[in-house]
């Protein structure tokens, strides 16, 4: 059967107002980002309880409202496989994060799936179907897109409606559902999804521990996001890291100290693009003492914790093997640092339902109330003291 895309304002609306009737929808998006700063949205997929359809956002004059109504319809619940990238596109195109979520990936981490599944290798677990990747990297803003695509397209939402049920189900059983509350309450935060120019030199690696080069580099970085959000462009095309970082530790003063770094585009070192550099630069020398940037001090690894935290990683393994969940959402390995050094160490692990399944025995076993063995290939948790065998 040949796939139409939805391609007009009107039956955007009646697809749209169809779903409503169903209990969730499945959705997945395509996009390229490799050009632009903001993600361009190609096509979005959604599957309801009665149809499916492959919505061409990229179609002349449509309307894509009643797409966001659907996705802001609090009374539906939508599903997505890893979609922080898909919220992401969402938030920025409807201005709301399309709300309640679902993540199968990360409820495969929470059923013992391993961390961070795939949505191939989930469909073929659960489902028993097979993802023709061959169309994973294609051109998605090229037009007419062939059968080959929108079929591979669809399957991305056609599976992951089976997907859901089952990993809903076995979540039910477990009694395993409100173990994904803190995960989907990351996905849902609005800043989460949030660039803001002001932090966004935290992302330009340094060894520099100076902090008038980081209030310099600040300046220069929010100065680069902006250029790039407002035309739209990736930030490396407005200047690389190595140029911000030159300007950053030279801090010039003139259009000629400009034009001796050889980082820097040439582009950038005469005329108005230059003033606005030296302006970022100028911003930056004349921030107070007192407002400085402060530079996060990586925390060191306590002494002497090493055998204890080695156990901790044993431990770890040893609960989420035999209680079916991903290591990853329990425990970190600098977490299991933090529990080595400090009993009431800040981290997830040592609260709610991880404390729970891991906390607990982690405590118990720095304290030497409980031991770890192996009996063959497999380990097991002995208790010590009063009462033990």
């Amino acid at each position: 059967m040949e796939i139409t895309p939805i391609s007009t304002s009107d039956a955007l609306a009646e697809f749209c107002e169809n779903q409503r009737n169903s209990d969730y929808i499945a959705v997945d998006t395509e996009f390229l980002r490799d050009r632009t700063y903001w993600p361009q949205l190609c096509l979005v997929q959604i599957a309801g309880s009665a149809e499916s359809a492959a919505i061409d956002t990229l179609a002349a004059d449509i309307d894509l409202t009643p797409l966001y109504n659907l996705m802001a319809d609090r009374d539906l619940l939508k599903v997505f496989h890893a979609g922080r990238q898909d919220v992401e596109i969402f938030f920025h195109g409807m201005g709301s994060i399309p709300e309640p979520l679902f993540d199968t990936q990360v409820a495969a981490m929470v059923c013992g799936f391993g961390d961070q599944v795939g949505y191939e290798a989930l469909v073929s677990k659960l489902v028993g179907a097979r993802i023709d990747k061959s169309s994973r990297f294609t051109d998605w803003s090229h037009r007419p897109l062939s059968q080959k695509q929108l079929k591979y397209a669809l399957a991305d939402v056609i599976h992951l409606r089976p997907a859901y049920e089952k990993l809903a189900d076995t979540l039910e059983e477990s009694g395993r559902t409100h173990w994904l509350d803190q995960e989907m309450d990351i996905l849902m935060d609005p800043e989460t999804y949030r660039l803001d120019p002001e932090t966004a030199w935290r992302r330009i690696k340094s060894r520099n521990k100076n902090r008038r080069f980081h209030a310099i580099l600040r300046e220069l970085a929010a100065w680069r996001e902006r250029e790039a959000q407002g035309r739209n462009i990736p930030r490396n095309r407005v200047m690389r890291d190595d140029a911000i970082l030159e300007i950053a530790a030279q801090a010039p003063g003139s259009s000629d100290d400009l034009k001796r770094m050889r980082a820097v585009p040439k582009g950038y070192v005469n005329g108005e693009k230059s003033g606005t550099i030296l302006d970022a630069v100028r911003r930056g020398k004349e921030v107070p003492e007192a407002d400085l940037p402060r530079l996060e001090k990586p925390n060191p690894r306590p002494p002497k914790i090493g055998p204890v935290s080695d156990l901790l990683k044993v431990l770890l393994k040893h609960v989420t093997e035999t209680q079916d969940v991903a290591p990853r959402l329990i425990a970190s390995a600098d977490d299991l640092d933090r529990i080595a050094a400090d009993d009431n160490a800040d981290v997830p692990a040592l609260k709610g339902w991880r404390r729970e399944l891991f906390g607990e025995q982690a405590l118990a076993l720095k304290a030497g109330r409980v031991a770890l063995t192996a009996k063959g290939s497999q380990t097991e948790i002995i208790k010590i003291g009063k009462g033990s065998s």
